[in-house]
C-alpha cells in the first residue's frame, strides 16, 4: 500500500477514533462523578448524625450555586475555539479565550461577594439547621464555595480542550480529583472528623484540579494564553450574544434542579436525606447522558459553520434515538428495584419515604432529558436564542409547582413539581422551539417523535412492562428482569445496527472534518 493511501486511511479512521476517544473520556469523567454519587451517601449516612448529613448536603448544594456564574462561557469557549479552528483563524481563537477568561475572573469576584452574603444569612435561609451546626456550616460554605469561585477562570481552560477535541484532558483531571475528593471525604467521615475537615478536602481537590488544567494547557497548547491586548469589545459583545440566551438556559436549569433540596429543607426537613440520595442517582443518570452528548458539540459547530441545516437535523434525530435508549436502559431498572436499591444502599429505614421520591424523580428525569440532544445541538450551533422559552417555561413551572406541592405534600410534592416542569419543558421544545430553529436545524417534528423517541422506546417495552407491574406492588423476580434486559438490549442492538445510529454518527464526523 502506498504511503499516500496509508495516510488517507489514517485520516479516515482518525475521526472515528477521536469520536470514540472523546466519548470514553466523557464517560470516564461521568464515571468519576457516579463513583462519588454512589460511594458517599451510604457511608456518610451511616457515620454522620442525620442533621449533620443534611447540613453537609445543603453546603454542597449552596456552594454549587457558584458554578452557575460560569454563565455559559466554558461552552462558548469550546464552541468558538472549534469554530475558529475550522476557519483557521487563531486571532479569533485568542480573542475569545482572553475575553472569556477576563469575564470568568470577574464572575469569580462577584461570586465571592454573594457567597459571603449567603454565609452570613445561613440561619435565615436554613432555619431548621441546629444552631450548633451553623458555625461549621458557614466555614464549610466558605471553603467549598470559595474554591469553586477561585476556579471559575479555569472553565476557560476546559473550554479550550473541548474546542480542540481533547476531552480526555479535562475528563482525566476532573475525574481524578473528584475521585480523590470522594475518597478523602470518606476517610474524614470514618475518622469521625467534622464537616469543616470534609470541606477542606473538597476545596483542596477543587484547587488541585484548576492547577492541573493550567499545567496541561501550557503543555499541550502553549500558544493559547491570556493576553490583555486580545480582550475585545466586539468579542465580548459576541460572547454576550451567545451567552445571554445560554445564561437563561443555565438559570432555568437552576430553577429546575438547584432549589429542590432547599425547598425540601424548608417544607420537609426530615425527608432531606432520602431526597438527596434519590437526587444523586438522578445526577448519575443525567451525567451519563450528557457525557455522551457533549462529544457531538464540536461536530455540530462544524456543521453549522458549513451551513448544513439538514445534516444538523439528521444529527439531532440520531442523537435523540441514542439518548432515549440510554435514558430507558438506565432509568427503568431504577423504577423496578427502587425499594431494594435504597434498602441495600442506605438502609431500610429510608425506603418508605425514599421509594416514591426516587420513582417520581426518575420519570421526571427521563421526560425532561428526551430533549437534551436537541438542546445540545442548538447550543453547539450557536442558536440558543431559539430555546430560551423552553427551559424558562420549564424552570418557572417547576419552581412554582414545587413550592405549591411542597407546601402541601412535603418532599414528594417537590418531586412532583419537577415532573410537572419536565412535561412543560418537553412540550415547549416541540411546540415552540423546534419550529423556530428549523431554518438552521432542519427536521420534521413528526419524524423526530416517531423515529427519535417512540421507536427506540418501543424496543425497551419488556422493561417498561415490568416497571408498570412493579409500581402496582408486584415484586419482579430476577429471572423475569434478566429476560427483559436481554430483550431490551437486543432491541437496542437492532436500532444501533439497522436504523443507522452508528453509521450516521460516523458519517457526520467524517463529513465534519476538513
Amino acid at each position: 500500500m502506498s504511503p499516500a493511501l496509508r495516510f488517507r486511511d489514517r485520516e479516515t479512521i482518525r475521526p472515528h477514533w477521536r469520536l470514540a476517544k472523546n466519548a470514553m473520556a466523557n464517560l470516564a469523567r461521568g464515571g468519576a462523578a457516579a463513583f462519588a454519587a454512589l460511594l458517599l451517601p451510604p457511608i456518610l449516612v451511616r457515620h454522620m448524625p442525620s442533621t449533620a448529613y443534611a447540613a453537609w448536603v445543603l453546603v454542597l448544594q449552596t456552594a454549587g450555586y457558584v458554578g452557575y456564574l460560569d454563565l455559559g462561557l466554558q461552552t462558548a469557549v469550546g464552541r468558538y475555539v472549534a469554530y475558529a479552528r475550522e476557519k483557521n483563524d487563531p486571532g479569533q481563537r485568542d480573542s475569545v479565550f482572553s475575553t472569556a477568561f477576563a469575564g470568568l475572573a470577574g464572575a469569580g469576584l462577584i461570586s465571592l461577594v454573594l457567597l459571603f452574603f449567603v454565609v452570613w444569612a445561613a440561619p435565615l435561609i436554613f432555619p431548621r439547621i441546629p444552631e450548633a451546626l451553623i458555625s461549621q456550616m458557614r466555614w464549610a460554605m466558605v471553603m467549598v464555595g470559595g474554591s469553586i469561585a477561585v476556579g471559575l477562570p479555569a472553565s476557560a481552560w476546559s473550554g479550550v480542550f473541548v474546542g480542540l477535541q481533547r476531552y480526555e484532558i479535562p475528563a482525566l483531571t476532573v475525574g481524578v480529583t473528584r475521585a480523590l475528593a470522594a475518597v478523602g471525604v470518606v476517610a474524614v467521615a470514618l475518622a469521625g472528623r467534622s464537616m469543616i475537615a470534609m470541606s477542606f478536602v473538597v476545596g483542596t481537590t477543587n484547587l488541585l484540579s484548576c492547577a492541573a488544567l493550567y499545567t496541561f494547557l501550557r503543555w499541550i497548547a502553549p500558544e493559547i494564553r491570556f493576553q490583555r491586548s486580545r480582550i475585545s469589545r466586539s468579542t465580548a459583545h459576541m460572547l454576550y450574544g451567545y451567552c445571554f440566551s445560554l445564561t437563561v438556559v443555565v438559570l432555568s436549569t437552576l430553577l429546575v434542579t438547584g432549589f429542590d433540596l432547599v425547598l425540601v429543607a424548608r417544607f420537609d426537613f426530615g425527608a432531606l436525606t432520602e431526597y438527596s440520595v434519590a437526587a444523586s442517582l438522578i445526577t448519575f443518570m443525567s451525567g451519563l447522558l450528557y457525557a455522551v452528548l457533549s462529544v457531538i458539540m464540536p461536530y455540530a459547530a462544524t456543521l453549522h459553520a458549513r451551513e448544513d441545516a439538514k445534516g444538523l437535523g439528521e444529527l439531532t434525530i440520531t442523537a435523540t434515538r441514542l439518548s432515549v435508549l440510554v435514558l430507558f436502559l438506565t432509568g427503568i431498572p431504577l423504577l423496578i428495584y427502587a425499594a431494594p436499591i435504597l434498602r441495600v444502599w442506605i438502609g431500610s429505614q429510608f425506603v418508605r419515604t425514599g421509594r416514591p421520591i426516587l420513582i417520581v424523580l426518575v420519570v421526571a428525569n427521563i421526560v425532561r432529558l428526551i430533549g437534551a440532544s436537541y438542546s445540545t445541538i442548538v447550543i453547539a450551533a450557536g442558536q440558543q436564542r431559539y430555546i430560551k422559552i423552553s427551559p424558562l417555561s420549564e424552570g418557572i413551572s417547576n419552581l412554582a409547582a414545587s413550592v405549591l406541592l411542597g407546601y402541601w405534600y412535603g418532599a414528594i410534592g417537590v418531586a412532583l413539581g419537577t415532573l410537572v416542569g419536565a412535561f412543560v419543558g418537553l412540550g415547549s421544545h416541540l411546540l415552540y422551539s423546534m419550529p423556530r430553529s428549523r431554518p438552521v436545524i432542519a427536521f420534521n417534528r413528526y419524524r423526530y417523535v416517531l423515529s427519535g423517541v417512540a421507536f427506540p422506546a418501543l424496543w425497551t417495552a419488556p422493561l417498561v412492562f415490568l416497571a408498570a407491574l412493579s409500581l402496582t406492588g408486584w415484586a419482579v423476580p430476577p429471572l423475569f428482569f434478566g429476560v427483559a434486559c436481554i430483550l431490551s438490549l437486543g432491541g437496542a442492538g437492532v436500532i444501533l445496527s439497522r436504523s443507522g445510529i452508528v453509521p450516521s454518527l460516523r458519517d457526520r464526523v467524517v463529513e465534519a472534518k476538513p
